[in-house]
Order: structure tokens, then C-alpha cells, then sequence
């Protein structure tokens, strides 16, 4: 048995609340929204993907934003991507530094943490 690769990330959200959702995860972060499996369709939320990288929005009736666990996603271009996302509305916070890498943090409109790195130089 050996463990390949991460197939998607989920993270949880509010029930009824998926244009927000993809206001963000499209509008903003430019993913694709990706249909749901008509079975799994009607629990709500949404999924999206760019390329490799997948994104799973469950809904979850107790929901409780993720501050600390988070998904950390490579860019291409962080200074560009932290002007798209300052003139788009959304707060982006630094933290300590990380070797060998730049990066933010961002929330979703849920609350949900997301980390956004780049390899330094």
C-alpha cells in the first residue's frame, strides 16, 4: 500500500450559503466550479478545481470555520494575487516566516483559514 497524492481538500461551510461560495472560489480565486455527483448534489455546497488542485465545500449544520487546520495553496504570482485579492475586498494577513517560501493567509466568507505560498526567489 503507499499513499500517492491528496485527491481534494474539503473544507465545511454554512448550509444555503453556496453563492458566496462561488462568488469566492470562482469569482475571486478564479476556480472552475466542477457539478457535483447527482447523489451527492443534493446535501448541498460545491466543488471547484484548477488543473490538479481541488476543492471540496461541504455543508455542515454545526458549522465552525477552520482557523488553525488549513489548506495551504502554491501560486504562481503572490504579489499579484495579494493586489487582486486587497482590491477584491479580502483582508490578507501575514504570519511568521516560513524558510524557503513567501506567503499569506486569507479567509473564505465562512471563516475558513486558507494559506497562500510561493517559493521564495
Amino acid at each position: 500500500m503507499t499513499l500517492l497524492a491528496i485527491d481534494h481538500i474539503q473544507l465545511a461551510m454554512p448550509p444555503g450559503r453556496e453563492p458566496e461560495a462561488r462568488a469566492f472560489y470562482s469569482g475571486i480565486l478564479g476556480l472552475s466550479e466542477v457539478a457535483k455527483p447527482e447523489n451527492l448534489a443534493k446535501r448541498g455546497g460545491a466543488w471547484f478545481a484548477a488543473g490538479d488542485l481541488k476543492v471540496h465545500l461541504g455543508v455542515e449544520q454545526n458549522f465552525v470555520p477552520a482557523r488553525k487546520a488549513h489548506p495551504a495553496f502554491r501560486v504562481a504570482n503572490l504579489t499579484a494575487l495579494v493586489e487582486h485579492l486587497k482590491a477584491s475586498g479580502v483582508s490578507v494577513t501575514t504570519d511568521e516566516p516560513l524558510p524557503g517560501y513567501d506567503r499569506v493567509y486569507i479567509a473564505d466568507p465562512f471563516g475558513n483559514r486558507i494559506e497562500l505560498l510561493q517559493p521564495a526567489g
